[in-house]
């Protein structure tokens, strides 16, 4: 068996984690390939020793690899995903941080959901993606012009609100004038869509949510559309440049810009170790707190 690795380094929560890990795959003699960068960090902090062979972002990984592991939060998974793009090699998420709707294995019991990888006891989900274009060029889209949570438009050098003309398959929606608008997949209505109003989608729901960020307009709401719709974004304000999103790489972009967005043409699994379910995440940690039956 052969894994790719990347991973973020936590002081506190993540060495234990990564010992835990080269551990158990050393001793199953799985292959490990690791991203050059945290490679360099894990030998700086003296975690590991022996040498493993690398890859970085300009490495395409090809089917060779059985999955790559991302070792981090739920932020570590959406960074993960931008090495495997359209390879269709499988993401599994280590969590070392708190709250991880992506990164399902936890730290208390990681030899024991390892185990379902070596026997390859896991289902995959696929989680859809969302595309962009920007009308003129911009180049920060011209290579990682994807996104797996959310792309939001909003404000950057201003106190002042953003207008965002925005369309439906070329239909006039409406005009929101507000901090900014997220185009959020059923991945991403977990996180920032969630703390500005949007509902909670499971992850096999065709659709997109639309939420404003602090709306001017109180009647501006949240709203759910089929996931095949095309949006487009045309932002106006007060300064010349305002920002685009896409999860966490932030690029400014010209007011008046046309951005186009919808779901690309193949999407990113998500490996599912059992008894791990979305809805065991979602009873645990947003709606009810810990669940004391686990």
């Amino acid at each position: 068996m052969k894994i790719a690795i990347y991973g973020q380094y936590y002081q506190n929560s993540t060495e234990p984690i990564i010992k835990d890990i080269f551990s158990f795959f050393n001793s199953n003699n799985v292959e490990m390939v690791i991203e050059e960068n945290f490679l360099d960090m894990l030998y700086d902090k003296q975690l590991v020793k022996k040498e493993y062979k690398t890859f970085s972002p300009s490495t395409t990984l090809d089917n060779s690899f059985e999955m790559l592991i991302s070792i981090g939060g739920d932020g570590t998974i959406l960074r993960a995903a931008a090495f495997v793009r359209n390879s269709g090699i499988p993401l599994l998420g280590i969590n070392a941080g708190r709250l991880g709707f992506l990164a399902k294995v936890q730290k208390e019991n990681i030899d024991s959901l390892l185990q379902y990888v070596i026997d390859q006891n896991y289902t995959t989900s696929e989680r859809t993606l969302l595309g962009i274009s920007c009308e003129p060029k911009n180049d920060a889209f011209a290579e990682l012009n994807f996104a797996m949570n959310e792309v939001t438009v909003s404000r950057k050098d201003t106190t002042s609100m953003i207008t965002v003309d925005t369309y439906l398959n070329n239909e006039y929606l409406n005009s929101y004038w507000a901090d900014g608008l997220i185009i959020s997949t059923p991945t991403g209505s977990t996180g920032y869509s969630l703390s500005c109003g949007g509902p909670i989608l499971t992850p096999d729901v065709k659709s997109l949510v639309i939420t404003p960020i602090a709306p001017h307009n109180l009647t501006a709401r949240p709203l759910v559309i089929p996931d095949d719709t095309e949006i487009t974004l045309r932002v106006t304000g007060r300064e010349d440049q305002y920002l685009v999103s896409l999860d966490s790489r932030i690029s400014s972009v010209k007011n008046e810009s046309v951005l186009k967005i919808k779901k690309t043409d193949y999407k990113i699994k998500m490996i599912e170790i059992p008894g791990e379910t979305f809805l065991k995440t979602l009873r645990n940690k947003l709606l009810w707190g810990e669940d004391k039956r686990n």
